[in-house]
């Protein structure tokens, strides 16, 4: 199944997003990112532009004036024209390379791996809208170190006390390999698919609408709330409303 041109004004389950809001906002972040790297400055005065739209409260609006009237396929075929060469552009930089970004600075591979789980997480949105099963791969263990590298971040970005151990998670990944971390903690653990424990620190889907084993309150807390992504508290949608359509 594909989009039409109408199909890209379509909301999605996504906070009413459209495809184009979507591939809109992937794509300035993209160019922002890159502009990161390659102009310091040019990035400070695009940074300032933005906290401005962000106290209007008007994120979108600001991405839609960024964009133009780029919209549809002509939209999807400019943010993959720039994201490929840009993806080629970063390969030889050095990864502890420091860049600047919305809040503190980040190394090179963070970055990246950044826009790696925007990609993957705000795609979701558009397959659902298809009602595809996207098919993973062990890439998305970048996606996974990031949610659990982002423990202490979820509990400190909501003013809360941020617990003395992360739980145990075992995850089997899209090849069948199992991955797990932080094996010292036998307490609170969460087994299951990369792929469900990545859309909930993600939050595409309500941990209720997944598989994941959870036993422990910390870690039942912790999936209740996780967030592997920048900017204030989010909640993660309620249960039953993110799945993909036609089913």
């Amino acid at each position: 199944m594909s989009l039409s041109e109408d199909d890209f004004d379509a909301p999605t389950q996504f906070k009413q997003w459209a495809a184009n809001d979507i591939l809109g906002h992937l794509h300035m972040w993209n160019w922002a990112a890159n502009l990161a790297l390659t102009d310091e400055g040019s990035f400070s005065a695009f940074i300032k532009d933005l906290m401005r739209a962000l106290g209007d409260g008007n994120l979108r609006g600001f991405e839609r004036s960024w964009r133009k009237d780029l919209s549809g396929r002509e939209l999807l075929e400019a943010w993959w024209e720039f994201c490929v060469p840009m993806s080629e552009r970063f390969e030889f930089v050095d990864p502890k390379k420091r860049v600047s970004w919305v809040g503190p600075d980040m190394s090179v591979r963070s970055s990246m791996t950044a826009r790696l789980m925007e990609t993957w997480a705000h795609g979701q949105a558009l397959y659902d809208l298809l009602g595809d099963t996207r098919v993973d791969t062990d890439r998305i263990r970048n996606i996974a170190i990031l949610g659990i590298n982002t423990f202490g971040w979820t509990y400190k970005n909501r003013g809360l006390a941020i617990p003395d151990a992360v739980p145990l998670v075992r995850l089997m990944a899209p090849s069948g390999d199992s991955w797990e971390w932080n094996a010292e903690n036998s307490m609170d653990c969460i087994d299951g698919s990369a792929t469900e424990f990545c859309q909930v620190v993600t939050q595409v889907r309500n941990i209720a609408d997944t598989t994941l084993d959870v036993r422990g309150e910390t870690a039942t807390q912790w999936m209740s709330i996780a967030q592997c992504f920048a900017g204030p508290p989010e909640d993660p949608p309620a249960p039953g409303t993110r799945f993909a359509r036609g089913r």
